[in-house]
């Protein structure tokens, strides 16, 4: 009996943790601002679990039966909790409601059953060896499933189920329980019926994990989702009606094909065709290969380096045919290079020179990114710049997020670089800034590449003129330890999500 009871406490720890981790990530999915919302559903569950701990003083008698108990209410709340997230994130007036309703059960639960199991087993081990052994298994559950969350459950099976998985784990612990230990109770027959339909509930919801994704996701987007994955860094998706393919990272929309050629005209000629000689080229972030197709109309281009942390996009990019035809092949190349790994750590180890840098990141809506819109991570690329070289950096929106953007260009004159801000119309997004810096000041180039949609080389001045609505308020330098760009980001553009 002690055997199985230690072995339930090691499993329904990693199973508690993953419903944990599945709520924070997932909220980091739907509501954004990462840090913000790991943090609130930690403290949500852990203090639920210490609520749950008190209320179990309460229980007096049928231990064995509340423990069985406690683990199928957990199968199915835990379990399917991602799957109900999903599905209600669209539909429900105020999800945050539900979100953390959801965590608080599941915390109490968690936090119900280990006092329980150190009730049952007070009888086999003394006191200090009970509590030892206990937490022991309790931890190194919870250390297994840190590890598996992100290199085994996100990446292959995704939210919804390993949710469901888990909650089939609970239900076996609670049948294994009834099995070994429930014979001869009375109530042990009523008990067998709900752990076989708890399995037989999860099991089903196992294997049609990725309907339930795909249909909650569905719900979510106006559109036909053509494609989902969950990388272990974030969720990719793409959509399609008609002619208009959408790519989103966290449900945040990276570009439409209607009008993605403006973004990227944008982001990429009027700093490349203002460098005379331009030879090598880094990307940094662009996976979907967009940026890159516009470099290669410069013939004389000898080698372009791309770094992206994230392989599922610029999988997608290589082997998605729709994607491919948007982006014209443009990662095949043999004067491309690929690297997949973090950018920041990338440019530390980095000796080699660039003419011109590409910084094509999300916008800086957690502090991961957000450390990459550093004065820190700017002085990082400066050192791979060439001496005439220049760098541009996507910046969000001087319209709808003015402060944020004057905060990147204040950002980069205080790594030591001279700025030209500017600006484009893209209607996907409404006016979009960038940021062209180096170490002297930019020209204006004297002509750009004849087969462009959108830039004529008579209309870049304008670009450089900004209206008095999105012209520079006082706003601070985002420095690696203060991280000052998130909090300005997410308090802009609140203003206009709901």
């Amino acid at each position: 009996m002690a055997a199985l009871l230690l072995a339930s406490a090691f499993v329904i720890a990693t199973a508690g943790l993953v419903y944990e981790l599945i709520a924070g990530t997932l909220a980091s999915y739907l509501l954004g601002d990462s840090i913000t919302q790991f943090s609130t559903i930690i403290g949500v569950y852990l203090s639920s679990m210490g609520i749950g701990s008190y209320l179990s003083k309460f229980i007096k008698k049928d231990l064995l039966k509340l423990f069985i108990r406690v683990e199928l209410l957990l199968a199915v709340f835990g379990g399917s909790s991602a799957a109900v997230l999903f599905v209600a994130f669209s539909e429900v007036s105020d999800f945050r409601i539900l979100l953390y309703a959801s965590v608080m059960i599941t915390g109490i639960l968690v936090g119900i059953e280990i006092p329980i199991l150190m009730r049952i087993l007070k009888d086999e081990f003394d006191f200090k060896e009970l509590v030892a052994k206990v937490f022991t298994f309790d931890y190194l559950g919870a250390l297994l499933a840190s590890l598996l969350f992100p290199l085994v459950l996100v990446p292959h099976l995704g939210l919804v189920r390993s949710g469901f998985l888990f909650g089939l784990c609970n239900a076996l612990v609670a049948g294994a329980s009834l099995k070994v230990l429930g014979k001869g109770q009375r109530w042990a027959r009523t008990e067998s019926y709900l752990v076989g339909v708890v399995v037989f509930l999860m099991t089903i919801g196992l294997g049609a994990g990725d309907l339930i994704t795909r249909w909650g996701e569905s719900l979510s987007y106006p559109d036909p989702v053509i494609t989902s994955i969950s990388s272990p860094y974030q969720r990719v998706l793409m959509t399609k009606r008609a002619n208009d393919l959408r790519l989103f990272l966290n449900g945040n929309l990276q570009f439409s094909s209607i009008d993605e050629y403006r973004y990227h005209e944008a982001l990429v000629h009027p700093g490349l065709a203002s460098i005379p000689g331009a030879k090598r080229v880094l990307v940094l972030g662009g996976g979907d290969g967009l940026a890159v197709r516009e470099i290669w109309k410069y013939p004389e281009i000898e080698s372009v380096t791309m770094i992206d942390l994230d392989s599922a996009v610029t999988d997608l990019a290589t082997k998605n045919s729709l994607l491919l035809e948007l982006n014209q092949n443009s990662l095949s190349s043999p004067k491309f290079h690929l690297v997949h790994q973090d950018a920041f750590q990338w440019l530390r180890t980095n000796h080699e020179t660039f003419d011109f840098v590409i910084i094509d990141f999300p916008d800086p809506s957690n502090f991961s990114i957000g450390k990459l819109y550093s004065t820190r991570f700017y002085d990082l690329v400066k050192n791979a710049m060439s001496p005439q070289g220049l760098m541009v950096v996507q910046s969000t929106s001087p319209f709808y997020a003015k402060q944020s953007y004057w905060t990147v260009v204040n950002t980069l004159t205080a790594s030591g670089l001279k700025t030209a801000p500017y600006h484009a119309y893209v209607p996907s997004f409404g006016e979009w800034g960038f940021v062209i810096a180096g170490r002297h000041d930019y020209v204006l180039p004297e002509s750009l590449p004849e087969n462009l949609r959108f830039l004529k080389t008579e209309d870049l001045p304008n670009l450089f003129q900004f209206p008095k609505d999105m012209q520079s308020t006082i706003s601070t330098i985002n420095r690696l330890d203060n991280q000052a760009l998130v909090r300005t980001f997410e308090q802009e553009w609140a203003q206009y999500v709901r």
